[in-house]
């Protein structure tokens, strides 16, 4: 007789909640015997947070109160406290909201062991999430002397430019004609995508593209693979604090991953594996793009200093990390100065009184785009990519005003919570550039190192690319500003600043009424190359 056993059974509540029994009672005879940090967890304050119920802690909660990150804001806000200690599994948890308490120093200088970013990194062979070791220490000196040092970003620079031109020449074509509606979040992805993979392999295409600039069928694909990649790393999976469980993919998040990743590798690896064997048949000799670099590095016996294990990962790990930020930041921007319409005016007035109307805004000018930099950091404070960064772990016991924080403890810094805090930040809901601008009208940058808003974060783990994501951000924004006249469209007179409920991207995309605002012959050099 036929099983009446489907799939979907899997998925019912009353085999998870089975799933979860059996996984804990295991847990409890093999694993979770309280660790010395656990022990001394009893006898030292840890900071407020919900009461935790024997060997799971707080993971019934954690998955009755989805997404995650908002069950924890709200949390927070219901102790009134900018630090908190929630346990999940044998892991405690801890988010922070105040820059003062935020961790800095190299105590909380590792990463978690889970399985997403493992399977992303190939086993930990990359930077951004890789533990704290020697592996991790090799490869941020590759990223930072050899990738993003001063003299390889000015090495890059037409090719940056040459991006920079291409986002014009494909909004341009939208909207030629005059008013035309043009997607900001979709023009703002593909303006990432196109120029990091212009960084690594000298090309904008996998495939033909479009005649107008925008992206083909095969680049659309890598784009939202990248951001596949993204929304499951570190995602309050339940594997992520009970190993055990790590096989069976409870809540689905393993084999989205897994397709995301799949679906990269089917581009990148050709093209790595090709470019190898380029170099190594002595058919390629001159570094064209920063995949040229990675492959041609030796050691000190003149051997290759990377495996190909280790250029496949970095090379994903670097793209995902440049992909969301720049456009997501312009999108919120945008958004909010159209509601505000005289600080959008006051931008304008900048871009003209820089860089004119008989040009295009270029790198150079950035120094002087105070009010546009003021702009863009205030998006950054407001409205986060995401509201934790990458956790932070804790390699030994420690304090942290005054409470205790375990050995091996998550340590999350809450975005959101930094920018909006109010013993910070004065009217910290409202959208308001002039508070980041110098006295002294000396030059403003993006960055933000005592940690009062989180932009490329701070730190020993802080971003090694933060030079390039600034001109990344700087350059979308000041290109479409300068070079268009946007306008809400008549259906949405008054833009409208909801956050998804899963996460604290914009719940609608932003889709303006866009026409060009420069003489003709600005857009026809772009157009004729």
């Amino acid at each position: 007789m036929k099983s009446s056993f489907t799939p979907m059974m899997l998925s019912h509540p009353i085999f998870y909640f089975f799933f979860m029994l059996f996984g804990i009672i295991l847990l409890y005879i093999k694993i979770l015997k309280p660790n010395d940090s656990t022990k001394k967890a009893k006898k030292h304050r840890l900071p407020p947070g919900p009461k935790p119920w024997p060997i799971v802690g707080n993971i019934p909660e954690m998955l009755a109160n989805k997404p995650t990150f908002r069950w924890i804001q709200n949390i927070m806000n219901d102790l009134n406290t900018e630090i908190a200690c929630i346990r999940l599994g044998n892991i405690h948890v801890i988010p922070v909201t105040s820059p003062s308490i935020a961790p800095k120093d190299a105590i909380f200088a590792s990463r978690p062991l889970n399985w997403s970013s493992e399977h992303a990194s190939l086993g930990y062979l990359t930077t951004a999430i890789t533990p704290f070791g020697e592996q991790w220490r090799k490869m941020k000196r590759v990223i930072t002397n050899e990738l993003v040092s001063p003299l390889r970003l000015q090495w890059l620079h037409d090719k940056r430019a040459e991006e920079a031109d291409n986002l014009v020449r494909y909004v341009y074509n939208q909207c030629k004609n005059g008013h035309a509606q043009v997607d900001i979040r979709f023009a703002g992805k593909h303006y990432g995508g196109n120029l990091i993979r212009r960084l690594f392999f000298n090309k904008r295409y996998f495939g033909n593209g479009r005649e107008d600039g925008g992206p083909g069928a095969e680049e659309v694909e890598h784009v939202e693979a990248l951001l596949s990649v993204l929304n499951y790393l570190f995602a309050f999976s339940i594997s992520d604090y009970v190993p055990l469980l790590r096989e069976f993919d409870l809540d689905g998040q393993k084999e989205a991953m897994k397709k995301a990743i799949n679906t990269l590798r089917k581009y990148h690896d050709p093209i790595i594996e090709e470019r190898i064997r380029q170099w190594k048949n002595g058919i390629r000799t001159h570094q064209e793009d920063w995949l040229d670099v990675l492959v041609s590095l030796k050691d000190a016996n003149n051997n290759p200093l990377l495996t190909i294990e280790e250029i496949k990962s970095q090379l994903l790990e670097i793209m995902i990390a440049t992909i969301d930020n720049p456009y997501n930041n312009i999108e919120w921007v945008l958004s909010n100065m159209l509601n505000q319409p005289k600080l959008l005016q006051i931008a304008i007035e900048e871009l003209d009184s820089v860089v004119g109307k008989e040009r295009l805004v270029q790198e150079s000018d950035i120094p002087k785009l105070n009010y546009v930099k003021a702009c863009l950091r205030e998006g950054f404070r407001l409205h986060p990519i995401v509201d934790f960064n990458i956790p932070h772990v804790s390699m030994k016991d420690t304090f942290v005003s005054n409470y205790f924080i375990p050995k091996g403890s998550h340590v999350l810094i809450r975005r959101q919570g930094i920018g909006q805090n109010p013993r910070v930040w004065e009217e910290p809901s409202k959208f308001k550039p002039e508070r980041h601008l110098k006295k002294d009208g000396s030059n403003l940058t993006l960055t933000e190192p005592n940690l009062d808003l989180i932009t490329f974060s701070t730190g020993r783990r802080s971003c090694p690319g933060v030079t390039l994501g600034s001109t990344m951000t700087i350059m979308l924004f000041a290109r479409l500003v300068h070079g268009f006249t946007w306008i809400a469209p008549p259906n949405e007179p008054i833009i409208d600043l909801s956050e998804l409920e899963n996460n604290t991207t914009k719940a609608k995309p932003l889709v303006l009424l866009g026409k060009p605002r420069l003489p003709g012959e600005v857009y026809q050099y772009i157009i004729q190359k």
